[in-house]
């Protein structure tokens, strides 16, 4: 039997190659974004208190209620808005489930789908696979920031959805408030779905303030915004994330959701929001990954590695283009190993492959870990 691949040019991911290679010559890996440290004892305790509580059955297609009520609770914290827990409010495995259901919900054939590049490489299959045809806007190095002008030209009859990321990975870079007042008043008055992939916004650093969709109220009224769990409590493997939006869009979600997961695990969910109870969990979390940012770039701040320090995300991206001009996914791997250590190349982010000679590195990992990585890249 022949089928005809529906996603033909994908083929293994780099994060899946680079880490492999790193296991393999024994490499330092800051290649993918996990910790290679546990998550707080007392998160895992609440967990496994729910399931030896009888928190074993399916849990409720929008979530486990608690954990809804806890989510609204820290959105209105954080953020001064209301979203209603009981329909404006789900809990999915995982934020990429979140993305590709959203975009499974509304894209149609030939909708376009802007996306901002370098990008999550999430992003451009989902839309490919609805039939829909992925609008790319180039974020420039170093600064990565948006030409506004350049997606008010990109915009049709046609568009969508656009694709938001902020915390942005893979450069480590915000969206500033202008910038999100900019989307709001391209945006208005449209049809357009905004989604807004906010994983990373308890790690902005430096006194920021993380600027959510849900700040603004025409843009809060269009848009989606999606974050993880897994990311902000160190438990990568868990899967489990959430996604807030106004009732009318929701409703629409579900209608995909309860075909597509329907509910995710229950005794996590309970746990989670025992553990939020606690706003500390949560607010302690810009510090604790800015020291690790501080003592990574301090310690390779006489390397002939270039950067500037990232604004947000647990990524740092550095310029090796005092160092050579080979292409970056080939520096990559001879980094790992020859060197040993592991990164990823920024080109593997753009669908043009755009080679700027920048590698990201994940600093989520022990201060151990980073001064032997930092050790690795002062003698290169």
């Amino acid at each position: 039997m022949q089928h005809a691949s529906k996603l033909p040019h994908v083929g293994t991911t780099i994060f899946t190659i680079m880490s492999a290679l790193a296991k393999a010559h024994n490499a330092i890996n800051l290649s993918q974004g996990f910790p290679d440290f546990g998550g707080d004892p007392k998160l895992s305790d609440l967990v496994c208190k729910a399931m030896n509580s009888g928190y074993n059955q399916y849990a409720p297609m929008y979530g486990n209620l608690e954990l809804r009520i806890a989510i609204a609770k820290k959105m209105e914290l954080l953020y001064q808005t209301e979203y209603h827990p009981e329909n404006e409010i789900t809990v999915t495995a995982g934020a990429t489930q979140a993305i590709f259901t959203i975009i499974n919900t509304f894209v149609r054939l030939d909708d376009e789908v802007i996306i901002f590049e370098p990008a999550y490489d999430s992003y451009e299959p989902a839309v490919k696979l609805n039939g829909g045809k992925p609008i790319t806007v180039q974020l420039e190095a170093p600064d990565f920031e948006v030409n506004w002008n350049a997606v008010r030209e990109k915009l049709s009859s046609r568009t969508k959805m656009i694709i938001i990321n902020t915390p942005h990975n893979p450069s480590g870079t915000v969206f500033s408030k202008d910038d999100m007042l900019n989307l709001q008043k391209l945006t208005k008055n449209t049809n357009i779905i905004v989604l807004s992939d906010e994983v990373y916004e308890h790690m902005i650093y430096d006194g920021e303030k993380h600027q959510s969709a849900c700040l603004f109220a025409d843009l809060k009224s269009r848009s989606f915004v999606v974050s993880s769990f897994c990311k902000t409590f160190h438990n990568t493997g868990w899967r489990i994330g959430y996604c807030c939006a106004p009732k009318e869009l929701m409703d629409l979600f579900m209608q995909v959701h309860q075909f597509n997961v329907f509910c995710v695990h229950h005794p996590t969910q309970k746990g989670i929001a025992d553990y939020m109870q606690e706003p500390k969990h949560y607010l302690e979390l810009a510090l604790f990954y800015q020291k690790k940012r501080d003592l990574f770039l301090s310690l390779i701040q006489d390397s002939r590695f270039r950067f500037k320090p990232s604004k947000g995300t647990y990524f740092q991206v550095l310029d090796y283009s005092q160092i050579t001009e080979e292409y970056d996914v080939d520096y990559a791997r001879r980094l790992t190993i020859r060197s040993g250590i592991a990164s990823i190349p920024l080109s593997v982010f753009n669908t043009n492959h755009m080679d700027k000679k920048i590698l990201r590195f994940c600093f989520a990992k022990k201060d151990d870990t980073l001064k032997r990585a930092a050790e690795i890249l002062n003698t290169i």
